[in-house]
């Protein structure tokens, strides 16, 4: 079978504007989105790939949406949870409620995160990257936030690593849906970060980044 050369996404000229899509988005979708996650094995199964690799005791979830990913390991951890989306969030706090499970929850931006340097021992994020506007930026805080020690999970698109055509292809989708497809391998470690990556579903397209220094 043939191979693709990955073709990066540019990011968007306007930040705000592409962000403001994206919320108006999910703020009509956040019930179809809920169940999307709890309908679809392989959906459920990418964002569980995480939890081998979440250690505590304080743990922050990075675009956490409906809080399925959140509500795994609130028991195990002091959890937090942030996302710009309000309809989300809703979603988010029924979902943990319905579980029996406590969080902290905020409304806040990647770009800004509402915490001091250094506070978590993990910082996961999983299919949430590839809506942020300024790559650099959000992987800037998620840092700041995030115990020397600690360690930063993500699972998000990408191109495959071995070019795989239909793997290529799921990546395409997402970018044809708006998602910006980075070369997350060589931004974690230009941030210093050593990084082990694991494709985890999407014929190669969904990959686990775990990234420490």
């Amino acid at each position: 079978m043939g191979k693709e050369t990955a073709v990066w996404t540019a990011e968007p000229d306007d930040k705000q504007a592409y962000t403001a899509e994206f919320d108006a988005f999910y703020t009509r979708f956040s019930g179809y989105y809920d169940a999307l996650v709890k309908l679809l094995p392989a959906w459920r199964r990418w964002l569980d790939s995480t939890l081998p690799w979440i250690k505590g005791p304080r743990v922050l979830e990075v675009g956490t949406g409906t809080g399925y990913l959140l509500a795994r390991f609130a028991a195990d951890y002091e959890a937090y949870g942030v996302d710009i989306n309000e309809a989300l969030l809703a979603v988010a706090k029924k979902n943990l409620r319905e579980a029996g499970r406590e969080a902290d929850l905020h409304r806040a931006s990647v770009e800004a995160l509402p915490f001091p340097n250094g506070f978590f021992d993990t910082v996961v994020s999983t299919m949430a990257f590839t809506g942020f506007p300024d790559g650099n930026q959000a992987l800037s805080e998620m840092s700041r936030v995030l115990k020397r020690d600690g360690r930063l999970v993500l699972v998000d698109v990408s191109f495959p690593a071995d070019g795989s055509l239909l793997g290529s292809a799921v990546a395409r989708g997402f970018a044809a849906g708006g998602d910006i497809l980075r070369d997350m391998e060589a931004l974690l470690k230009n941030d210093g970060y050593q990084c082990e990556v694991s494709a985890v579903g999407g014929f190669g397209s969904i990959r686990r980044f775990v990234a420490y220094r």
